[in-house]
C-alpha cells in the first residue's frame, strides 16, 4: 500500500471510530507507532483537525466531515453482520475489501449509533474452520464483470492437475464451498469447478469468444 493510499485509510479509521490508539493503527496498516505519528501529522498539515486524548487516541474534531450519505443503527448493524460472515463464506480478498466498506459506513454514522456498532462488532463472532486456501473469488467476480477469459491450474476429484482456459459464467456456493460455472475451452462444454480445488488462476484480460452464455439459473435448471 502507498503512502496516499495509506493516509487516507487512516482518515477513513479515525472517521469510523470515536477515538483510536496508535498501536491500533499500527497493527491494521502493518506499520510501526512511529509511521503512524508522522502520517498523522501529514494528515494535519494538510488541514484535517486530528486531536489526541490521554488513555483514549486519535479521533477527528466533531463537525470536521459531514456524510453524504447515513445509515440508520438497524442498518448498519446489519451490515455488521453481513461483513463477519464474509470471513465464514468468502476468502481473504472478498473478507478485506468487506472489512474496509464497513469502515466507510461507520465513518457516516452518527456518534451515539457509532459507539453502538462498535459494542455490537465486539459481540459477533464466526467461526472458521474451513478457511478457503487462495484468495481468487475477488478476481474471478472480476473476469464475470469484465467477460476475461481466466487461466487456471485446477485439480479434479481424481486429483488429477490441468490447466485450462475458462469463461467465467458465475459463482454458486453450495455444500459448504464456492463453485464456479464456467464454459471450458479444453472440454468445449461447460463445468463446474471447486474454487478451493484452483491451484493459479490468471486473468488474461482476453475477451469471451462465446457470446451469449448460459444463465445460472438455466445451469442450475439442467441439474433436475
Amino acid at each position: 500500500m502507498n503512502r496516499v493510499d495509506r493516509l487516507m485509510g487512516i482518515l477513513t479509521v479515525l472517521q469510523s471510530r470515536k477515538f483510536v490508539m496508535a498501536e491500533k493503527l499500527a497493527d491494521k496498516f502493518e506499520i510501526s507507532v512511529r509511521t503512524v505519528y508522522r502520517d498523522i501529522k501529514a494528515l494535519m498539515e494538510i488541514g484535517i483537525p486530528v486531536s489526541f486524548e490521554n488513555n483514549k487516541g486519535y479521533f477527528i474534531v466533531q463537525g470536521y466531515f459531514l456524510p453524504p450519505v447515513s445509515f440508520s443503527s438497524a442498518e448498519a448493524n446489519a451490515l455488521i453482520l453481513m461483513t463477519s460472515l464474509a470471513d465464514r463464506f468468502a476468502d481473504h480478498s472478498i473478507a478485506r475489501h468487506s472489512s474496509m466498506a464497513l469502515e466507510k459506513i461507520k465513518a457516516v454514522l452518527r456518534n451515539g449509533d457509532k459507539e453502538k456498532s462498535e459494542l455490537l462488532n465486539d459481540h459477533i463472532k464466526v467461526l472458521n474452520p474451513n478457511q478457503p486456501s487462495n484468495d481468487y473469488l475477488l478476481d474471478i467476480q472480476n473476469a464475470i464483470v469484465s467477460k476475461t477469459i481466466l487461466k487456471i491450474r485446477y485439480s479434479d476429484n481424481k486429483n488429477a492437475k490441468s490447466e485450462r482456459e475458462i469463461e467465467p459464467v458465475g459463482l454458486i456456493y453450495y455444500y459448504d464451498q464456492w463453485h464456479l460455472i464456467a464454459w471450458c475451452w479444453k472440454r468445449n462444454d461447460y463445468r463446474d469447478f471447486k474454487v478451493k480445488e484452483i491451484e493459479t488462476l490468471e486473468n488474461t484480460q482476453n475477451p469471451y469468444r462465446i457470446k451469449g452464455h448460459i444463465t445460472l439459473d438455466d445451469h442450475i435448471r439442467s441439474w433436475k
